[in-house]
């Protein structure tokens, strides 16, 4: 059913900003449509093959026979094909469904359209370091053996700013009017932060670490799964309104979830994995225009093998006859279909499977009648991402225009500047805006997602940001919108060590899994870290040095 505009943005902002907002192009009367266009027609191409009521045969000359096919071209995706082809693999197809790979690591020309920033890597993560001196963004290491990263790859001053009853102020932390209460709870909160980054157990491991797999298994560590982050804080009676706030803006930038939605243990992560040791700030982040695309560019160039896009994979079949017969081993037939739906065939002696889990169920032809259970258990949040193109930058008051840019009151998490990282301070710019949206229901939130549309969308994002800025609007040229039914792995309360991600990690028949769904945690260092990990062990199995 269609709203008008102000139950659009009461639906969207809530009641107060609706109110507020009213009065702008005459409450319920639309002040007209925003130029743009939707980006990005996955999800409709992956719905249709969802629902295909059988599998489409390739016509003979529509087959090809690699080493190994790639499911899915996101981050692990073209981290293991370019670790296959560090170790001397070049005879595999990455099969991506989208126009360009890169999944919500993904691009503009110069704006991101996901993920944004990497923290600077510690001396502990090789692969990262390599893939950054790969880039030529390093400058040696520091006495402690940590990567010392080109200044003009970190963000740049200043970094983030929060609006607040009609005026920007510096930092992510209200101190504006914050009692001594809320000062105390504040000190409390860090001081338990601190003792968490300086815990090691009894083989000096951390409780949080990058990647997961290398952090700490002690049970006092995992038993914070059990319970929410919103528990966590009650617990420690922390329940100051600033705070609470801080804490719950954290899960929603980085997982898409509330407090109350997330495991206390993923909740502590986001505050701890990324600190040396207490008393040090977090690892600084490094960061482009286009986001982490120039991340995305650089693992698509070590991937010397064939990337196919616009391929949605329907099928994946082991063959025990030796599928083409060529050879007399076994292989597994790939089947994907392009956006004109023809039909092309892989066959392939390894298969990675780089898309997330909530996928098989409809790929891996033994398990679409009867999915393993703990493919059951993988959730996925849904976001919409808008970019905003403006003729100037916008107009504030208080605290200047910032690398990040958040308002308090808002579902939203604000936008990031994609010419933050230039000397010019003036002139057009995009503003890259994030909507996560967080209800219980996943299935729920993803019809809302994808029910709304460019136009409402882009409404929903001028008039939030039009409560920060005087005459946003008249600035605003155009707003294009992506829309990620899937964006990534929900880190809710008891998933991630419930034992689901383990059993989802083991291969099947030759085939071998790779997503940061597979950690729990949607981050790039994860789909890194899991993109290497089964490209290693498909090469082991092929006779390989890893």
């Amino acid at each position: 059913m269609a709203l008008d505009r102000r139950e659009l943005l009461t639906c969207f902002l809530g009641a107060p900003a609706a109110m507020l907002l009213a009065g702008c192009g005459g409450g319920t009367r639309d002040p007209g449509p925003i130029p743009g266009e939707l980006v990005g027609a996955g999800h409709e191409l992956g719905h249709r093959l969802r629902d295909l009521r059988s599998i489409p045969r390739p016509a003979e000359d529509r087959w090809q026979t690699v080493e190994v096919a790639i499911v899915g071209g996101g981050v692990a995706g073209l981290s293991a094909a370019r670790r296959l082809s560090r170790g001397k693999l070049d005879d595999y197809v990455l099969l991506e469904l989208e126009e360009q790979p890169g999944g919500t690591a993904r691009s503009g020309p110069s704006y991101p359209w996901g993920a944004h920033y990497l923290p600077a890597p510690m001396s502990h993560q090789q692969d990262i370091i390599e893939l950054l001196e790969e880039m030529e963004l390093l400058e040696g290491r520091d006495d402690a053996g940590h990567p010392l990263v080109a200044e003009q790859h970190l963000c740049r001053d200043p970094h983030e700013r929060l609006f607040y009853r009609g005026r920007w102020t510096e930092g992510l932390y209200l101190y504006d009017g914050a009692t001594a209460e809320d000062r105390r709870q504040l000190e409390l909160f860090e001081q338990l932060v601190a003792q968490w980054v300086d815990w090691r157990d009894g083989q000096g491991r951390r409780a949080f670490q990058l990647p997961m797999a290398e952090a700490s298994d002690d049970a006092s560590v995992r038993d914070l799964d059990k319970l929410s982050l919103g528990d966590w804080l009650r617990q420690h009676q922390l329940d100051s309104p600033r705070l609470k706030w801080l804490v719950n803006y954290s899960c929603l930038d980085d997982y898409g979830l509330t407090a109350d939605q997330t495991s206390a243990w993923a909740g502590l992560f986001y505050f701890c994995a990324r600190v040396r040791q207490a008393g040090e700030e977090s690892q600084p982040f490094i960061t482009w225009p286009e986001g982490n695309g120039r991340l995305v560019r650089q693992l698509a160039r070590g991937a010397t093998g064939k990337i196919e896009t616009s391929r949605a994979v329907v099928n994946i079949a082991a063959q025990d006859d030796g599928g083409d017969g060529s050879d007399g081993e076994r292989r597994l037939e790939v089947i994907a279909l392009d956006q004109d739906g023809k039909a092309w065939g892989y066959r392939a002696r390894r298969v990675i499977f780089a898309a997330p889990q909530f996928l098989t169920r409809h790929v891996i032809q033994d398990w679409r009648e009867k999915p393993p259970e703990h493919v059951a258990a993988f959730e996925y949040g849904s976001w919409m991402v808008a970019n905003l193109h403006l003729s100037e930058r916008p107009m504030s008051h208080g605290f200047p225009l910032c690398w990040d840019n958040v308002i308090y009151d808002s579902p939203a998490l604000g936008y990031v500047v994609s010419t933050h990282q230039s000397d010019v301070e003036y002139g057009p710019t995009v503003l890259t805006y994030y909507y996560p949206l967080a209800g219980d229901s996943p299935r729920e939130v993803r019809d809302r997602l994808l029910g709304t549309g460019q136009p409402e969308w882009a409404e929903i994002a001028v008039s939030d940001l039009q409560r920060a800025h005087v005459d946003f609007r008249q600035q605003v040229e155009r707003v294009d919108v992506m829309r990620w039914g899937h964006a990534m792995v929900r880190a809710r309360t008891g998933f991630l060590f419930g034992g689901d991600r383990e059993r989802a990690a083991q291969p099947y028949r030759d085939i071998y899994f790779a997503h940061s769904d597979l950690s729990g945690l949607p981050l790039f260092e994860e789909a890194f870290y899991r993109g290497n990990g089964a490209a290693d062990a498909v090469l082991r199995s092929l006779g390989r040095d890893a």
